[in-house]
């Protein structure tokens, strides 16, 4: 059989050695090619055909929760795995929300990984045991309110409030005086909160629910 042909998507070099040279090792996955930022992912994707994309979620130009809904969007066959060190709640949700195909932390075992390719490509769903939990909780969590849309807090609405404005991630983490990540973190749960996929959407749904207010506009 032919190998199972990976891109491989992650902004630290040693990173995606790591990964690389471990998913070889069998013989049945090749790492066909790889980028540090998820722009440059996007085109191989579109060139290389690959059967499964490995991504991280913080990576430069576009987070791999973007790369995994334009995919869905473009419909292309491909399968995605997120490989990260985040194990926050609003990063799982978003990611799977967004299609990924499966969701994996960074400090699993080799051959946890190696496993979690195989199981995507052949179309089945692979979440490693604490993420499986996590996402069982807030399902029955959901189904217990399920006409209740959890709010926002007011730091959450803070964010949003300055997305509004325009302003980007660095731009709002400086303004808050909070990371780069944090205001990820913040974006992810608000998108989950809202049930939307992008800025533009919880920009908009938020002023028709009139949870932030509209801009003032420089005189």
């Amino acid at each position: 059989m032919s190998p199972i042909r990976v891109v491989l998507a992650d902004d630290h070099a040693v990173v995606r050695k790591g990964i690389r040279d471990f998913l070889q090792e069998d013989g049945d996955i090749e790492v066909i090619a790889e980028a540090s930022d998820g722009e440059k992912v996007k085109g191989l994707i579109l060139d290389l055909h690959p059967d499964v994309a490995i991504l991280d979620i913080r990576m430069p130009q576009t987070t791999g929760i973007e790369v995994t809904r334009w995919v869905r969007e473009q419909a292309l066959p491909v399968r995605v795995l997120i490989i990260t060190a985040y194990d926050d709640d609003p990063f799982i949700l978003a990611a799977l929300k967004a299609g990924a195909d499966g969701y994996v932390l960074k400090s699993a075992e080799a051959d946890q990984i190696a496993a979690a390719v195989r199981a995507v490509h052949r179309g089945e769903s692979a979440l490693a045991p604490d993420i499986a939990q996590k996402l069982i909780t807030h399902m029955r969590e959901t189904t217990e309110h399920p006409l209740v849309m959890e709010p926002l807090t007011d730091r959450e609405r803070e964010v949003l409030q300055l997305a509004a404005a325009g302003l980007t991630n660095r731009g709002i983490g400086v303004k808050l005086s909070i990371s780069d990540r944090t205001v990820q973190g913040h974006l992810a749960s608000i998108y989950a909160k809202l049930n939307v996929n992008s800025r533009t959407e919880a920009v908009t749904k938020a002023l028709h629910l009139e949870l932030i207010h509209l801009p003032e506009q420089p005189e």
